[in-house]
């Protein structure tokens, strides 16, 4: 098996920061990796990242970062599935909980 394609100083500097726990990059190691593991690893990801530290701006930046050097591989397209989806908007809570506490 060849050697997967190296980062620059600066690129892995900025992988550290937006992947801390290095979730992502190891799921582009993981041989044979498959969509369920991959989402699981993104989900994983997804939970551990704060509004404060930018999870959408940082999917974006992860998904620049690796589709080149990983076109078809699952987590590409796990990373892609959610820079297509729209983000839910924040407001009033409405339904059965927003109803109890309205006077």
């Amino acid at each position: 098996m060849p050697n997967p394609p190296q980062h620059d100083e600066q690129i892995l500097a900025e992988l550290k920061r937006l992947d801390p726990r290095g979730l992502i990059d190891d799921a582009y190691k993981i041989d044979g990796a498959g969509p369920e593991a991959c989402r699981s690893i993104f989900l994983d990801w997804a939970l551990g990242r704060s509004e404060a530290e930018g999870a959408p701006e940082s999917l974006r930046r992860l998904h620049e970062i690796h589709a080149p050097m990983h076109p078809g591989h699952p987590m590409t397209e796990v990373l892609a599935e959610g820079l297509a989806r729209p983000r839910p908007e924040r407001g009033r809570r409405t339904g059965g909980s927003g109803a109890r506490y309205r006077s």
